[in-house]
């Protein structure tokens, strides 16, 4: 189970590097203009299989639920930890993915740009906290188990 433990919080401290960096950059990014903001996005190339580590995150995190399910208080933890990874898919279909669409990976401007700009940065901003809040429920859990 410790093993279990280590991986759940390690993938999901993982899963949180790239929304973390998305939010730590979205105030200077918001300000840029068009032309600036569509070079910068060119440094996400290849960022889709971070998508790895979320999958993995997320099984990690399951497989913690199913591991703390006779203790109500770290199973209580895990889930709702889980349920904040898995609303991250959510976002990023329902937001971060449309605007992916819209402008062809950022490298076609439509007339909306700067709408979609806001969009896709703002679910990234989501998706941090929504990991933070996973990262830091997952962590909980593991506290709060009782062996035996």
């Amino acid at each position: 189970m410790k093993a279990l433990q280590f991986l759940a919080v390690v993938l999901t401290a993982l899963a949180l590097v790239p929304g973390g960096a998305h939010l730590l950059v979205m105030p200077n990014k918001l300000g840029l203009d068009e032309a600036a903001y569509f070079s910068v996005q060119e440094i996400y190339r290849g960022w889709a299989l971070l998508g790895i580590v979320l999958v993995a995150a997320l099984a990690a995190d399951l497989a913690l639920v199913i591991g703390a399910r006779h203790q109500p208080v770290p199973f209580r933890l895990a889930l709702v930890g889980v349920i904040c990874l898995a609303a991250t898919l959510a976002v990023f279909f329902l937001w971060t993915y449309p605007a992916n669409q819209a402008t062809a990976d950022w490298t076609a401007v439509p007339d909306d740009w700067a709408a979609l700009r806001r969009q896709w940065e703002y679910s990234h901003a989501a998706n941090a906290l929504l990991t933070l809040a996973a990262l830091c429920l997952v962590t909980l859990s593991v506290l709060r188990w009782r062996p035996g």
